[in-house]
């Protein structure tokens, strides 16, 4: 089945149009800085595309897409639309089908995930719009984490928090860590109910997620994609005293949002980038912030790491996936100096492995396993 896959962010469109027969996708790209300097980029096969675009909400650039795959003869054999939602809240623990219901249900999560929900909601409108013949499916990064138990994702706030107001650990990258958990048990020539993994999704955003025998138990993101390790441009888990504190110091609501989820983590701490790469490089040319911002990212990765294990009986593999994950040596290698401990890669210990994600190709699968049905 040809799926095209969605991914829409505040001021992006991620597409991709994947074969679910060979996992492979036959075009891709974005539709980025939607508003006034909206630009495409995609690329189709070795052929690259770059072009500003008039894009001035979701539903423009969700036309601006379509467009683009009749132009580069893509659109016809598309079969349905498989849409990346972030918060399912407690209602889905599988990916839907899209009906009145569960829009409801994702627009009563949009409280518990203001930055994200939102977006996914207008790019589904504007899907319906474009593709009204085609079956669209919800695949909900939560969904993966509903087999967590009450002890793990329940906060020790009152419970009447969490009855009324589903104030709860939910975590997030669900779809990436569901597909790097079967991936590595086929690359072990294991069945996944064999296997206890501890996987870190280390990229912009980050979280590791302990999986005992197929399922979720633990994972380091919360009710947001907030709490757990340093991340990009969020701060990861700190003292709740100090957003008390920096009330005090007269931050309201929105300046908080801001400092927390947009100017904190690796571009907080270096003063200079979220991106890695650039940390590493100012970091190996002596600059002394780029260098905590690094070392504190790979400290604070292997803590919450550690913390999982707990949730396990036992431990046979840590596996890195994400764009540093998969790509970053020097982090990975940081972050294993602080978890010498656990005696990975010796005889008898677990292994560490390298798996790449594709959430996309999950996405399309489980677009294909309910539109099929």
């Amino acid at each position: 089945m040809l799926v095209l896959v969605l991914n829409c962010g505040s001021s992006s469109v991620k597409f991709a149009v994947i074969d679910t027969g060979s996992g492979a996708a036959s075009v891709s790209g974005s539709v980025e800085e939607i508003g006034v300097s909206a630009r495409l980029k995609a690329k189709k096969g070795a052929e690259v595309f770059k072009r500003s675009v008039d894009a001035p909400n979701h539903g423009s650039a969700l036309a601006v897409i379509q467009n683009f795959l009749k132009e580069v003869g893509e659109v016809q054999g598309i079969a349905a639309v498989g849409h990346r939602v972030v918060h399912g809240g407690e209602k889905f623990s599988k990916s839907v089908l899209i009906n009145a219901e569960v829009l409801k249900v994702i627009e009563e999560c949009s409280v518990l995930a203001p930055l994200h929900n939102p977006p996914n909601l207008q790019g589904i409108a504007a899907a319906q719009k474009n593709f009204p013949e085609l079956p669209q499916v919800a695949v909900f990064d939560t969904a993966f984490h509903g087999s967590l138990p009450n002890y793990a994702y329940l906060y020790g706030l009152p419970y009447e928090l969490y009855e009324k107001h589903k104030i709860r650990r939910y975590g997030f990258h669900g779809s990436s860590h569901r597909f790097v958990a079967k991936k590595t048990a086929e690359l072990l020539a294991k069945s996944p109910k064999d296997l206890c993994l501890i996987i870190a999704h280390l990229g912009n955003g980050c979280s590791a997620t302990a999986v005992k025998f197929g399922l979720s138990v633990d994972t380091t993101l919360g009710l947001t994609p907030l709490e757990g390790m340093v991340m990009g441009t969020r701060c990861g888990s700190i003292d709740p005293g100090i957003i008390l504190h920096l009330s005090k110091l007269g931050y309201d609501f929105e300046g908080l949002n801001k400092l927390l989820n947009k100017n904190s983590g690796l571009l907080g701490l270096s003063g200079i980038s979220s991106d890695m790469r650039i940390l590493l490089e100012k970091a190996d040319a002596g600059e002394e912030r780029a260098k905590i911002a690094v070392e504190v990212f790979c400290y604070r990765a292997a803590k919450e790491i550690a913390s999982l294990m707990p949730a396990l009986p036992r431990l046979d593999a840590l596996v890195f996936t994400g764009g540093i994950g998969e790509n970053s040596e020097p982090i990975r290698k940081k972050i294993l100096s602080h978890l010498e401990i656990f005696k990975f890669g010796e005889n008898g210990g677990p292994q560490v492995m390298v798996v790449p994600t594709n959430e996309e190709l999950l996405i399309a699968m489980d677009t294909e396993e309910v539109a099929g049905k």
